[in-house]
């Protein structure tokens, strides 16, 4: 039972930025933040993208300064996204020992070391024709277990190539447990898995496909990707089945408008809860604040606040960096 107004006056602990910082109940930290990070094959100076002011898909060059900077600002991971400078139908880059990604994530880690965790997406759409994330059938469709056999090659490329963490992306039914099977036998049992659970057919993926160069040339991946308006048990049934083929973390993604979903997972799971802010939650607030409607600063904490109280433990921001400096 508690005191009742006037005795109870919940203003005097907001009373000063002092009393604020003492009592609030969450916390951001440096290393709950991951980058993610767009390198592409073949250009001699990191290209802005348009729709994402501030992001660059980079040289590698670019892409190690970025990793460093991250690092000196205590950002816990990295993600790295491959764009290759050729493309088919069945997406060869994206396992090739000399692909992009591949010499990336060798140049990253040479950069870093284990001062920061990195890791690579494990997906098709950058390195498709079509766009799609996966392999796919002559009537267009993708066709699930002949795309899970390009997983499992993908991420074993991925890892002897220096990446400390996969992150399978395509909302493939089986892609944590081939992919687990697939590092286990390579002699990688050590390495973990952030599987993409609940993976939303989103409208706030577009600047992403400007920045990583993957927009479906048909079509889109509603077939595979979660329905928005589907029922939350039907991300429960996902995260179940990841967990059951071996996931050691689970992701939500978009954030901002899936709370609701990252609060069930933070209840229900024992393993690391992550978010992804994904591109057009940032592109929102980055145009907003351009045109001078919105405090940018403000906004930006307030949103990763926001997924942080629901229940992330982790969250991949473009703005990674930039917010563990002012942590």
């Amino acid at each position: 039972m508690s005191a009742q107004y006037p005795v109870a006056r919940p203003r005097r602990l907001r009373r000063t930025p002092a009393l604020r910082r003492m009592v609030a109940g969450t916390r951001l930290h440096p290393a709950d933040l991951i980058l993610p990070a767009f390198v592409k094959e073949g250009i001699s100076e990191p290209q802005p993208v348009a729709s994402m002011p501030g992001v660059v898909q980079h040289t590698r060059d670019s892409l190690r300064k970025a990793a460093r900077e991250a690092a000196e600002a205590g950002v816990g991971g990295i993600i790295l996204f491959g764009i290759p400078a050729v493309k088919d139908a069945r997406g060869s880059a994206a396992d090739d020992p000399d692909g992009i990604l591949q010499v990336a994530l060798r140049d990253v880690t040479a950069e870093v070391g284990d001062a920061l965790v990195v890791m690579a997406d494990t997906c098709l759409d950058e390195f498709t024709d079509n766009g799609h994330c996966g392999i796919l059938t002559p009537s267009g469709d993708v066709d699930n277990d002949a795309t899970l056999e390009r997983y499992a090659s993908i991420a074993v490329a991925q890892v002897e190539a220096g990446s400390q963490m996969v992150a399978p992306s395509g909302m493939m039914d089986g892609q944590v447990g081939a992919i687990r099977a697939a590092l286990d036998a390579a002699g990688h049992g050590n390495v973990p898995i952030l599987a993409y659970t609940a993976k939303y057919s989103s409208a706030f993926y577009g600047p992403f496909r400007d920045a990583a160069e993957c927009a479906p040339q048909f079509g889109d991946r509603s077939t595979h990707q979660q329905d928005p308006a589907g029922p939350l048990e039907e991300a429960l049934r996902e995260v179940r089945l990841d967990l059951a083929e071996g996931a050691d973390a689970v992701m939500v993604k978009p954030a901002l408008a899936y709370l609701d979903v990252i609060a069930r997972f933070r209840d229900e799971v024992d393993v690391p809860v992550a978010a992804y802010q994904v591109s057009g939650e940032y592109a929102m607030i980055e145009a907003a604040a351009a045109n001078g409607w919105v405090d940018r600063d403000r906004m930006i904490k307030e949103s990763l606040v926001a997924i942080k109280r629901a229940g992330a433990d982790l969250i991949l921001t473009y703005w990674a960096t930039e917010v563990a400096r002012g942590l």
